[in-house]
């Protein structure tokens, strides 16, 4: 039987890995694109900050081709309207289904099924309630490979990025961080996985920050106020 198509939100981190992982393994879904937003300006997937390069790397790796949503002006409009001009023409090729990686964020999961609900297709979640610290053990037990390349500064500062994910990191965060970031306090590049063909090579470059001021009130504790100035960077550069 043939088995329902789809496409995989992809970041190039951790969730999306795993999320990957997941679905490749249980063989459920035919996985035919990986769907990246990139900031066209900069050449970088939007938020982690990561070159573009490396993402081609890894869909190399993976042997899945990438659709690439470039965002120039940063708007939300622009996003939703470029995001729907890809998801129509995957539809059209006959994938009705996109995965994703969220685990916990309800109003995130919300507004994903009801964007694709709009234009007809469906959202897959297969990561959704999962305990984010079985979830993040498994992940480093099944020696997936990835480094912080960005942190929310109101979580962590510059000393976390371009730090290896291990157990050994897990173990030091602070209490009111969660393990897998899900609530944006890290991003990550995953570099190696069990479905690689090959691992990504990559040295560590500048830290950079970018300042930004919002508030945001922590999901899993109330009484943490969270104030976001910006966010710290670690530029991975390609290995020629």
């Amino acid at each position: 039987m043939n088995k329902p198509k789809a496409i995989i939100s992809w970041s190039g981190g951790k969730e999306s890995s795993y999320c990957l992982y997941k679905v490749l393994t249980e063989r459920i879904l035919d996985v035919k694109y990986l769907l990246t937003t990139i900031n066209d300006k900069y050449n970088r997937i939007s938020m982690h900050g990561v070159r573009e390069q490396l993402l081609n790397e890894q869909a190399d790796s993976i042997g899945i081709p990438l659709l690439k949503v470039r965002i120039k002006e940063g708007t939300n409009e622009e996003y939703e309207n470029q995001m729907e001009t890809v998801l129509l023409k995957v539809k059209s090729e006959g994938i009705t289904n996109v995965i994703f990686g969220d685990i916990f964020l309800e109003d995130l999961r919300v507004y994903r099924e009801n964007k694709l609900a709009m234009i007809g297709m469906k959202g897959i979640f297969p990561l959704w309630k999962m305990d984010t610290t079985i979830l993040i053990n498994d992940f480093i037990g099944r020696q997936f490979k990835t480094v912080i390349c960005c942190t929310n500064d109101g979580y962590l500062g510059k000393e976390w990025v371009g730090r290896e994910l291990d157990k050994s990191l897990i173990d030091q965060l602070p209490v009111f961080v969660d393990p897998c970031g899900e609530n944006g306090e890290y991003h990550t590049f995953c570099y190696d996985a069990p479905f690689f063909k090959k691992k990504i090579d990559f040295t560590i470059g500048e830290k950079v920050y970018k300042a930004l001021e919002i508030k945001t009130a922590d999901v899993s504790n109330p009484l943490i106020n969270v104030t976001t100035k910006g966010f710290w960077f670690c530029d991975l550069l390609p290995v020629i």
